[in-house]
């Protein structure tokens, strides 16, 4: 995979009048392409992931609310049975907070993962971006030197 330092340090042949050869800044142009796909699929897919994480989380807050309800039926039964049930009741809800605080923090380690590689990302087209603006503008710098020299 082509890192920004790649972008950087790559340099083209140059031609005598013409500038870079054509060939090769589109061959390196498709390079990117390739690349830069590549981790757009890569950044759909974390967001796939992260959505599915986060319906997830919804199915064990689902699953406490149950839990909560089951609590309050059992304590509509006879005293002795309610004390039994109670315990039983608090121990699953219990568990099952301790499950659903447990998957939550790996969501949102999951998500700040996410989101830090996205910024990446994102830092790694500005550097791409700058690079390429600097070309465009050295190119045209060349164009116009070349032009004046036909003058």
């Amino acid at each position: 995979m082509i890192t920004p330092l790649d972008i950087e340090n790559k340099t083209f042949t140059k031609q005598r009048l013409n500038g870079y050869s054509t060939d090769e800044v589109d061959d390196f142009l498709d390079e990117l392409a390739v690349d830069y796909g590549k981790m757009y699929k890569d950044f759909a897919g974390l967001k796939t992931r992260v959505e599915s994480l986060e319906k997830e989380l919804e199915h064990y807050k689902n699953i406490e609310k149950t839990l909560n309800n089951t609590l309050i039926v059992a304590q509509s039964t006879a005293e002795e049975v309610k004390d039994v049930a109670r315990k039983q009741a608090e121990q699953i809800v219990e568990s099952a907070q301790t499950d659903a605080k447990k998957s939550l923090t790996e969501v949102e380690t999951q998500i700040k993962m996410s989101t830090k590689e996205l910024d990446s990302i994102k830092k790694q087209f500005d550097v791409y971006k700058a690079k390429m603006e600097s070309l465009l503008i050295s190119q045209l710098e060349l164009l116009k030197d070349i032009n004046k020299d036909d003058e």
